[in-house]
């Protein structure tokens, strides 16, 4: 099982590879002002095709695949000039160097999921500087800096979702952990805080091993190892939840110590990488929300700010979930999270 999972990861990213553009880096950089800049926008009109955005994705995977597909499909409906790039590492350097080069450029907007929001600011303040809209996805730590960072829904009422189900599943005791793709970022970390604060709120009966959550370094791989780490050191661990999609690779470990289906697990997950899991029962419940749709959101909202347009409380973003965002703090919440099980795994094909 763990080969097969290692394959369709390496699939995913030989897949995902091929969407990434072919950027120099030795282009010459942007010299065109802000107020220049905003007057070009101002005279290009709305029409979709005379804009140009970029979404900057956090690495190669099939959680990124599928927001691709999304974003593709934002094209076909709108005629929006709106394209992916692929990271070469999963890692804050390789979106910056992207970044500079799309400034350099002096596309309309960039859009990326930041892997450390905070390294980024620089350059997010440079693309602006130089009039080009920024707009986030999984980054409310930066919103202040950015156009506006867009949500699937608030990351305290997910986080307790984590929290509620593991509980479920744990019948409200025992030992567990949390993991993270990395602790720089913000929605992991958001949802990780929120669980913990309400298992420890609402079941006094189940202990947390860590004082803070575990990395895996958003792969499967990573999530495996750390997993048999944990196995080894709790031997009577009874749950885990992980935050960044990772959650098959802590199944394969505990099937390899066969107790798949005892010790409970509660996972971000694609439909394509946990209906084996959920009917299997080794993965009790995924949480998720369509990267496609978020994608698509994302950058249509770039697209209506970079055009002058704007988004606004109530602004619909054209996809499900996201028809009438909610704007605080410049963040834009949708209403967008779905709750995967063996019963209805089946209903979903992303």
């Amino acid at each position: 099982m763990k080969k097969k999972l290692f394959a369709f990861a390496l699939s995913a990213v030989v897949a995902m590879s091929a969407l990434v553009g072919c950027g120099s880096s030795s282009a010459t950089p942007a010299t065109t002002t802000k107020a220049e800049a905003e007057s070009e926008k101002t005279n290009k009109g709305s029409d979709p095709a005379d804009y140009k955005v970029v979404m900057i994705v956090k690495q190669s995977d099939s959680w990124f695949d599928d927001m691709a597909s999304g974003i593709d499909q934002l094209k076909k409906d709108t005629g929006l000039n709106v394209s992916v790039q692929v990271p070469e590492k999963g890692d804050a350097a390789s979106q910056i160097s992207i970044m500079e080069d799309l400034i350099a450029q002096g596309v309309d907007a960039i859009c990326v999921v930041p892997n450390d929001p905070a390294a980024l600011v620089p350059t997010i303040q440079k693309a602006r500087k130089a009039g080009i809209t920024v707009v986030t996805h999984e980054a409310t730590s930066t919103a202040k800096e950015v156009d506006l960072d867009i949500e699937a829904f608030e990351s305290q009422t997910f986080g307790e979702l984590f929290g509620e189900k593991l509980a479920k599943a744990m019948d409200g005791k025992g030992k567990y952990a949390g993991f993270v793709g990395g602790l720089t970022m913000d929605t992991h970390m958001a949802w990780y805080n929120a669980a913990t604060e309400y298992l420890k709120k609402n079941y006094p009966d189940m202990q947390n091993i860590s004082n803070e959550p575990y990395e895996d370094g958003n792969s499967v791989e990573g999530a495996h190892d750390k997993a048999l780490e944990v196995l080894k050191a709790y031997p009577d661990i009874a749950g885990f939840f992980d935050c960044s999609a990772q959650g098959g690779g802590i199944c394969e470990a505990l099937a390899e110590n066969s107790l798949e289906g005892k010790v409970k697990v509660v996972s971000l997950a694609l439909p394509s990488m946990s209906a084996t899991y959920l009917k299997d029962g080794s993965m009790a419940e995924g949480l998720c929300w369509r990267p496609a749709d978020a994608g698509y959101a994302t950058c249509y909202a770039a697209y209506l700010i970079a055009s002058g347009q704007g988004v606004t409380d109530g602004t619909d973003l054209k996809v499900t979930g996201y028809e009438s965002m909610k704007l605080k703090d410049g963040i834009a919440y949708g209403n967008a999270p779905l709750e995967f099980t063996a019963d209805n795994i089946d209903n979903y094909d992303f």
